[in-house]
């Protein structure tokens, strides 16, 4: 009978603690951008995020309208330096400490501010000036911190695009674009050194309009696919997520930087397009970012990096009909400007389950000529570090970022039907093991 007490407190342990970890899905993300004249009031956008499962917001400035609207909600924050802010933080140690006496210590630790990106995709800007001084400007920022005596609390970092790879095709083969590989080292040094993670933008759709098959669709959106196989790990990719990330893993661990952490700052698919885009539809928007919510609460993780969830930031919170560009810059939405769902992707806390998305659709034939992904130029940057804006385009992923990978014939993954599938799996794996364990015990 007090074996099967003891045994029984173990299984409630189990669940009290799984429940727990279920609920807090602190690897969902948002990104809030500005770049619009119809928001709704900052306080409105906090009180719509209690309500959901996002548990961590990407400012691309520093408002402190919108981080104080942010205090005790417990919600994670990342908020930016400007990139024209950069050679002057690199230059003088007191404008880092100004910039934070202005931006951070009023409203922290009330406000939970987590990281502070210094700059945005500066590696692929080819502004010589901006690259030579990120570093040193990251570091001032850093050094003021920990005068603040909050350096071990909040972490400096830059958000990169898909771009500073040179190779990604297969995952295993991923490795930096050498004409920037001793800033980079310089970079992941610093994020070695501060345990600060390294920020990536990786966007499956760009991928699919430089390759509109059907079965690249079927494997940007987590969709059933003939899987894309790396020869070098004998890996089975089923998902051009995983494979992306993972490419970034092994540029990070062949740079022996193994330690440095993966966050994705910037992921998402627009769900409206000009009539010559390939991809952007509602049914391919809700299959990506459905699916993808799925797989992260799965904790299936990336095959380099099984058995969790990198941190990752969905773009975007809403619309933002100011900026220029073809109408899918301006449809990444996923909340309206009245607090509606643009679609439901199982997000609010009230659900339990993740909606299942629809089959893929693809926007145009598939024997269309691909839009090959430019650049997009740079959005203006903000002059002052309270002004927040996001980029005029999320950026594509570097082009050989496996849109060619081999396909071979494989069981396709099946996406995850139910928001709260895996957390019970993992609760019995997990009441298994320790009974197991209670039972060796007492045999003994």
């Amino acid at each position: 009978m007090a074996n099967l007490l003891q045994t029984s407190s173990f299984f409630i342990l189990c669940c009290f603690h799984l429940t727990l970890f279920a609920e807090s899905e602190s690897f969902i993300g948002i990104n809030y951008g500005q770049v619009a004249d119809n928001l709704p009031a900052p306080e409105a956008t906090a009180k719509l995020l209690q309500s959901t499962s996002i548990e961590k917001v990407r400012l691309y400035g520093s408002d402190p309208v919108i981080i104080k609207a942010l205090a005790n909600t417990g919600k994670g924050i990342m908020i930016g330096v400007s990139n024209n802010d950069i050679p002057v933080m690199a230059s003088d140690p007191n404008f880092a400490e100004g910039w934070l006496s202005t931006n951070v210590l009023p409203f922290y630790p009330a406000s939970k501010i987590i990281v502070i990106n210094v700059g945005n995709e500066v590696m692929i800007s080819n502004d010589q000036n901006l690259m030579t001084n990120l570093l040193p400007a990251m570091q001032n920022l850093q050094n003021a911190l920990n005068d603040a005596s909050i350096g071990g609390k909040i972490k400096v970092s830059t958000v990169h695009a898909m771009s500073v790879l040179k190779q990604s095709e297969p995952p295993s083969s991923g490795s930096f674009d050498p004409s920037i590989g001793d800033l980079l080292k310089g970079l992941l040094e610093f994020n070695k050194a501060t345990g600060s993670p390294f920020a990536i933008n990786p966007y499956p759709y760009f991928a699919y309009q430089s390759d509109p098959r059907p079965d690249t669709l079927a494997f940007c959106l987590f969709q059933p696919n003939s899987g894309r196989f790396d020869a070098g790990t004998k890996i089975k990719y089923t998902n051009m997520f995983d494979a992306q990330v993972d490419a970034v893993r092994a540029a990070l661990n062949a740079m022996a930087f193994k330690e440095v952490e993966i966050v994705i700052a910037e992921t998402g698919w627009p769900y409206k397009g000009d009539s010559n885009e390939v991809g952007p539809s509602i049914e391919n928007a809700k299959a990506y970012n459905g699916n993808l919510i799925a797989h992260l609460r799965s904790m299936v993780g990336t095959p380099l990096m099984p058995g969790v969830s990198v941190d990752t930031y969905l773009f975007a919170m809403y619309d933002e009909d100011l900026k220029p560009g073809p109408t899918s810059e301006r449809s990444f939405g996923l909340f309206k400007p009245d607090l509606t769902m643009s679609y439901d992707i199982g997000l609010s806390k009230a659900d339990s389950q993740v909606p299942t998305p629809e089959a893929p659709v693809p926007s145009s034939s598939p024997q269309s000529t691909p839009l090959t992904p430019s650049s997009p130029n740079n959005s203006a940057t903000p002059s002052s570090p309270n002004t927040s804006v996001t980029p005029s385009s999320p950026k594509a992923p570097a082009t050989s970022s496996l849109p060619n990978a081999k396909t071979v014939d494989s069981v396709p993954k099946k996406a995850v039907s139910e928001a709260k599938l895996q957390a019970n799996i993992n609760l019995g794996v997990l009441v298994l093991s320790q009974i197991i364990w209670h039972l060796m015990l007492h045999m003994l």
